[in-house]
């Protein structure tokens, strides 16, 4: 007897409900995403070839903008190191801070001190809005007799002592000779002799030893 051919039917797979899924995962995405916020200070820094990454801890980085405005600024993962700074600014300066004001410069994230300590203790007071709008006139480093970046690395070096202080120098390419040197000033003066410079990252030249170092995965390839 023939066999009976059983008719042939494409397979349906219904996508309702993979679309759905797709959806509601877009939209948790969309909802859930942290945008990354505007740098407090914008700075456009020298390109250069690094495979060192920027430490998060321990770190004291001190930024210095394209009109050579000094900042200085403490990692928030640092907190006490913090509190420990601005109490010796205010005993070695007396600027007779209150416990407020203190807390607003060890907490305050992301925070840049770029004011003379004449005008501190009212910087401190600033609120978070007002922050904002305020333009910072910068810490007074061009002149050696009245650098008062001096004062804000010997407090860093006392609330550092025992631990290793990251120091990183993050400087914009039109940033002015003068502050520069006055920087560099601050750091000999409390016998700082090493620190890193920020920079923006790129690729390392094709041909290149550290070009071939990265492409094999960190490992220096042999001729």
């Amino acid at each position: 007897m023939p066999k009976v051919k059983v008719p042939r039917k494409s397979t349906t797979i219904d996508m309702t409900a993979m679309c759905d899924v797709a959806f509601l995962l877009l939209s948790f995405f969309i909802l859930t995403t942290k945008f990354k916020p505007s740098e407090a200070l914008a700075v456009t820094t020298p390109k250069s070839v690094s495979t060192k990454a920027v430490e998060a801890k321990d770190a004291v980085l001190i930024t210095l903008d394209k009109d050579g405005k000094a900042y200085f600024s403490v990692s928030d993962e640092n907190p006490s190191e913090k509190m420990d700074i601005i109490d010796y600014i205010d005993e070695t300066k007396s600027l007779g801070l209150t416990k407020a004001e203190k807390d607003a410069f060890a907490k305050k994230n992301a925070s840049y001190i770029g004011v003379p300590f004449s005008q501190l203790k009212q910087f401190l007071n600033l609120s978070t809005e007002q922050l904002q709008a305020f333009k910072a006139p910068g810490i007074p480093v061009t002149d050696s007799a009245s650098n008062e970046l001096v004062e804000w690395m010997r407090a860093a070096n006392t609330a550092f002592a025992g631990t290793k202080m990251n120091l990183m120098l993050k400087g914009d390419n039109s940033a002015k000779y003068p502050a520069f040197k006055g920087i560099i000033f601050a750091f000999k003066k409390n016998d700082i002799f090493k620190f890193s410079m920020v920079t923006d990252p790129e690729n390392a030249p094709v041909g290149t030893d550290l070009y071939k170092t990265q492409t094999s995965g960190g490992k220096k390839s042999e001729e």
